[in-house]
């Protein structure tokens, strides 16, 4: 499915609705950033009110990783800030006011607050993350706070050639690369697609 076909279907699903959320999840590499900034811009382009709210801005600092002991698998559910992620779901779907959100730097390897906006008259939120759609605790308390889900994989074969090429692009040698990625990310990917509440969509293609 193309970017115009889901900008239509969240339209039509969206219709009435003076707030609509949409979570956009999937493994890490299935490209769920590119989708979503690509939907924001075919729905604004469409005339709507949209926004991106991108899980990565709930990152855990480096400093609090390293004293958990969880630095080496940053990136992983357990890095994650997840009460303040759903508390902040949870003020965007009240639309009750002008919500403040963070965004990840990731030339500087660390979360911004309150870096992004998602104001009154934004309609339509789009939430995207590895974990949205993950089945477990604490994570699986997200589920029913989305209007509509859609689900990114590739396949895990397309996901490790895709995380070992990111890590090499970064210019990691070829063993560094693979730590990072063997070591983290496809673990994190095998327990995302393994481990998956049901979306209203699932993308195969992308």
């Amino acid at each position: 499915m193309n970017v115009q076909a889901l900008r239509d279907e969240i339209l039509k699903r969206a219709a009435g609705a003076a707030r609509f959320i949409v979570a956009i999840a999937g493994p890490p590499g299935a490209g769920k950033s590119t989708l979503s900034e690509a939907l924001a811009e075919a729905l604004v382009a469409a005339g709507e009110k949209a926004a991106v709210l991108p899980m990565d801005g709930f990152h855990m600092d480096n400093a609090v990783l390293e004293e958990k002991g969880l630095l080496a698998r940053k990136g992983a559910p357990e890095t994650f800030d997840f009460r303040s992620l759903l508390s902040t779901v949870v003020a965007v779907r009240a639309n009750d006011g002008e919500v403040l959100v963070p965004i990840f730097d990731r030339s500087r390897e660390l979360a911004i607050a309150s870096a992004r906006i998602v104001a009154p008259e934004t309609r339509i939120v789009l939430v995207e993350g590895n974990y949205l759609m993950l089945d477990e605790a604490p994570w699986n308390r997200l589920e029913g706070a989305f209007d509509f889900s859609i689900f990114i994989d590739p396949g895990l074969e397309v996901i490790e050639r895709r995380l070992l090429k990111r890590w090499f692009d970064h210019g990691y040698d070829d063993e560094t690369a693979k730590t990072k990625a063997f070591g983290n990310d496809i673990p994190n990917a095998r327990r995302v697609v393994g481990n998956c509440r049901p979306a209203n969509l699932v993308i195969r293609d992308f």
